[in-house]
């Protein structure tokens, strides 16, 4: 007999509301954190993580490890940077914002003239109070990030320019998660913990992905096991699949890349670069949903640029979709100090959620029926149908059983049906129960299974 109680889920989706409160907290405390690919801000971040998640454990990856074409770097540490005036006054300071130092910057202590000085500054002259983001992960190199109008005003003379930071051998640091299910069969999700103090590009993700693990290790059952891993974008993906991939490739049957799910603008979707797998499904049916009269909008796979890039490379093609706000690199404080946690907001957070959370419902509660009885069967007698004095949504109901029936040929499964009759399919996954309840669908994939057997 096959355990078909995850159909009664659609009445457990998680109280989205309270959980992006709960995420913007976190949000709030992990934003100070100075994060990069590497070194003690990651670590720092992945221990409040694991507080909130006891299960999650950490791994640590030595420097000079090779990952398919790629090497983990050597770690990165700072402890102290600055541009000050031949008097001392400090006009740059990573002590005031973390974005004001390149990523990876080598160690430097000197003086030096503004001439000189300025090959070593950054700015966005488009957006003149903006600190930008930037880094030199594989090349040595150092800089300073600074408001496009501060560099304006500086004034020529002699200045002092140091960063207290190391680069030695040390390791590369992830989070990983495994949740079992009935299954072997897994869902995986995949979110970034590599910026410093930037909230929608950054921090978003791990706090939405937080929030959605929380809610799956309450479930009462669970068909699906779940992989989901906290890591540095692009060299974490990396570093997880040159040692997970044979398992990852037998198992994962969908999974979603979440990033830059915090503000509520839109709601976005890019797909697999196959775009047809089940996650792509699942997360158009989703955000078709949540999204409502507003839409959400679409992209191509050409438009990736997070770490969907490796999870569905030739030769690994998993199944991973992305399911996001404002997407990276399309709304303007994306890289720099404008995006702070005035971008985000619980209202924004609890929308990601509630779309995540609803994708995954979809997997978990979508199957393949077949109607037990030739034509249409007798509703009324079995206590489907309503009386002629029923309400006109008892009708309403009646019919919607009737439309899932139609299309139960064991070929169609209930996600395709509910795209066709538009309704959610977790909605839908409760009429089923019903049917099954009274023997007037059987379950095909219970049946292919036991054929296996």
């Amino acid at each position: 007999m096959h355990d078909r109680a995850v159909l009664e889920r659609g009445s457990i989706l998680p109280d989205a509301t309270s959980a992006g409160e709960r995420a913007y907290a976190l949000a709030c405390e992990l934003f100070p954190i100075c994060r990069s690919l590497t070194g003690p801000g990651v670590r720092q971040t992945l221990r409040i993580l694991q507080r909130e998640l006891p299960e999650l454990t950490l791994h640590e990856v030595p420097s000079g490890t090779q990952c398919f074409d790629w090497t983990v770097p050597l770690e990165w540490s700072i402890r102290e940077a600055y541009i000050a005036t031949d008097h001392g006054r400090r006009i740059v300071d990573f002590a005031n914002h973390n974005l004001h130092v390149v990523g990876y910057s080598i160690p430097v202590d000197t003086v030096m003239s503004l001439e000189e000085l300025r090959p070593h500054l950054y700015t966005l002259p488009d957006l003149p109070d903006a600190i930008p983001y930037a880094t030199s992960y594989y090349k040595e190199h150092w800089g300073f990030c600074l408001p496009h109008r501060q560099l304006q005003s500086l004034a020529p003379g002699q200045y002092q320019v140091k960063i207290d930071a190391t680069l030695a051998a040390g390791s590369l640091t992830y989070g990983e998660l495994l949740i079992p299910g009935e299954r072997q069969e897994e869902i995986f999700l995949s979110t970034y913990i590599c910026h410093p103090s930037m909230a929608n590009n950054e921090l978003s993700g791990p706090v939405v992905t937080t929030s959605v693990a929380r809610w799956l290790r309450k479930l009462p059952t669970r068909r699906f096991s779940y992989r989901i891993v906290f890591i540095p974008e692009t060299i974490g993906s990396l570093v997880y699949l040159s040692r997970n991939l044979a398992v990852m490739k037998r198992r994962i049957v969908a999974g979603f890349n979440v990033t830059c799910v915090g503000d509520d603008r839109v709601y976005s979707y890019l797909p697999s670069r196959q775009g047809n797998s089940l996650a792509d499904r699942a997360a158009l049916h989703a955000l078709g949903h949540q999204a409502g009269a507003d839409g959400f909008v679409r992209y191509s796979f050409l438009d990736r640029g997070s770490d969907e890039r490796q999870y569905c490379s030739p030769g690994v093609d998993l199944p991973v979709a992305s399911i996001m706000r404002s997407k990276y690199g399309a709304y303007p404080e994306y890289h720099t100090s404008l995006d702070d946690l005035s971008l985000i907001s619980p209202a924004g957070l609890s929308g990601a959620i509630a779309a995540i959370t609803k994708a995954i419902l979809a997997i978990e509660v979508n199957g393949r029926y077949r109607a037990t009885v030739l034509g249409e069967p007798q509703l009324g007698r079995r206590g489907l149908y309503p009386s002629l004095g029923a309400a006109r949504d008892g009708h309403q109901a009646a019919r919607r059983l009737a439309d899932l029936l139609a299309y139960c040929d064991g070929q169609h499964d209930l996600l395709a049906i509910a795209d066709m009759l538009g309704v959610p399919v977790w909605e839908l996954s409760d009429v089923a129960r019903q049917l099954l309840a009274h023997e007037q669908l059987a379950d095909s994939d219970a049946e292919q299974e036991d054929l296996r057997a």
